[in-house]
């Protein structure tokens, strides 16, 4: 019954626990940042009547955000650590 029982806890903690590592996400983070600075500072550019600028700065921070984004998908993802033994009885 306690290796069933330790079977189904090991399960569920792979079940909940995440493939990207904290670094990952904090650059993920900081990629989303850096694009909704962008679509702001393009909205405000648009509303003063400079509609290519808008474009232009829109298009910029999106690529450079894309670029973040594939370098915090190319990091090594967490590993899972393996599951502890049961000594035998």
């Amino acid at each position: 019954m306690k290796k069933v029982l330790f079977l189904a806890l090991a399960a569920a903690s792979f079940t909940f626990s995440s493939c990207d590592s904290q670094k990952e996400n904090n650059m993920e983070q900081t990629a989303d940042n850096v694009e909704a600075a962008g679509e702001d500072k393009a909205d405000a550019m648009e509303a003063a009547g400079n509609e290519a600028g808008a474009d232009s700065v829109e298009n910029a921070t999106e690529a450079k955000a894309d670029a973040m984004e594939d370098a915090a998908d190319a990091l090594p993802s967490q590993a899972t650590p393996a599951p502890a033994t049961v000594p035998a009885q």
